[in-house]
């Protein structure tokens, strides 16, 4: 009975936690759902439609303003038979097929009375395109990796990168000219440059951090706390504000355009926080571990590397995930410093939503930008928790 009261009493919180993470986990769900989905699914309907049999989009629509002539089936007017996959094929996109509806009939009446609007446009053609067989179940799949293909080497056909430049004819597609996994429109060179950013922007100041805790924390020198109270200051300085004048220095020492320069940058900016939380877990470790190493004749550099490095993971791997997924997600400091000849992730993505009108596109490149930090926190998680309360309790 205690058990059960014991249960009952935790339940609430367990479902509220349970419906946190559900508000948390859905987007991401729907994110991915919706980027393994053909272009044409998920201009029709939203990803939670694609757990549901496929309906039939258009038929309603066609019935308004089709069928009274060109029949149930389309076969009512023989020069015009909607069933005719060779005729329906010259409609690639739902433009071409109101400019034929736009034009008067033989005899001069209107091809219709009422224009359908765009969405309903764009669903009469795709019924057209079932009806005469050109799409099918078949020809398209519930789920596909297309869209992946496309968003890392930057093409943005008609058709998918793969059935148009792999399969297809290049030369006829000039949308295949300049695709590839090392064009500058395409996610995987970004990807790449966002790797070559992330990774030593996050190690170097980690690394600088490491030296300065253990000095704040062990070693005795004058104006210590002084210097420690003024790169806890340091914190409060907005970024913006600093992107100028160093740029100015930047751009007379050579260093505009160029990796070193954003990691500089990047450690400059994370070492105050980085000292701060190392230097808080560094000093709640026992005294006496560190008075004992110094009387068995170990000098600083032995306690700091053996000692405190091992001892300090948590804080450090902590701190790894923050400054990797700030440094990851960051455009500002890159546009300012790297600019479009050297595109990150970040800015590739913003290019793409000006650049191509695909949202199956643009949800494939977000999952792209996603994944590797997931993968960096899920992997850490377990010191998360202890690193972020480094030095809050001392006993």
């Amino acid at each position: 009975m205690n058990k059960l009261q014991s249960i009952l009493r935790r339940l609430p919180l367990h479902l509220v936690i349970i419906f946190l993470c559900i508000i948390w986990i859905t987007p991401t769900v729907g994110l991915l759902v919706a980027s393994v989905r053909p272009r044409q699914d998920v201009a029709e309907s939203g990803w939670w439609m694609a757990f549901v049999p496929r309906r039939a989009v258009g038929q309603e629509e066609y019935r308004q303003y089709c069928a009274s002539c060109h029949g149930k089936d389309g076969t009512a007017i023989a020069e015009a038979d909607l069933s005719a996959a060779a005729n329906i094929e010259q409609y690639r996109r739902s433009i071409a097929l109101t400019a034929v509806l736009r034009r008067p009939l033989r005899d001069g009446s209107p091809h219709v009375e009422e224009m359908p609007d765009p969405q309903q446009m764009a669903d009469i053609l795709t019924y057209l395109r079932q009806l005469s067989g050109v799409e099918t179940a078949a020809t398209r799949p519930r789920f596909t990796i297309s869209n992946y293909v496309d968003a890392m080497v930057g093409y943005a056909g008609r058709e998918s990168y793969i059935e148009s430049c792999v399969n297809g004819d290049p030369a006829a597609d000039n949308a295949c000219i300049g695709t590839g996994l090392t064009s500058e429109r395409g996610m995987a060179k970004a990807f790449v440059n966002s790797l070559w950013v992330a990774i030593p922007s996050t190690i170097l100041p980690i690394l600088f951090a490491s030296f300065a805790a253990y000095a704040f924390s062990w070693l005795e020198f004058r104006g210590r706390q002084l210097m420690f109270v003024i790169l806890v200051a340091l914190q409060i300085v907005p970024l913006q504000m600093t992107l100028i004048p160093i740029y100015r220095i930047y751009a007379k020492v050579g260093l505009t355009g160029t990796f070193l320069g954003v990691w500089l940058f990047h450690t400059g900016f994370g070492l105050p926080y980085a000292i701060y939380l190392t230097r808080n877990f560094l000093g709640s470790l026992p005294k006496d571990l560190f008075e004992s190493a110094y009387l068995d004749g170990a000098s600083h550099w032995t306690a700091f590397y053996k000692l405190a490095i091992p001892l300090s993971t948590p804080a450090l791997a902590s701190l790894a995930i923050f400054q990797f997924l700030w440094v990851w997600n960051d455009l500002l400091v890159a546009l300012v410093f790297l600019g479009g000849q050297t595109p990150v992730l970040t800015w590739q993505i913003s290019n793409l939503v000006g650049r191509f009108t695909g949202m199956h596109l643009l949800t494939a490149a977000a999952f792209i930008s996603m994944i590797l930090p997931m993968i960096v926190f899920f992997a850490m998680q377990r010191f998360f928790v202890r690193g972020l309360l480094a030095g809050s309790v001392k006993g």
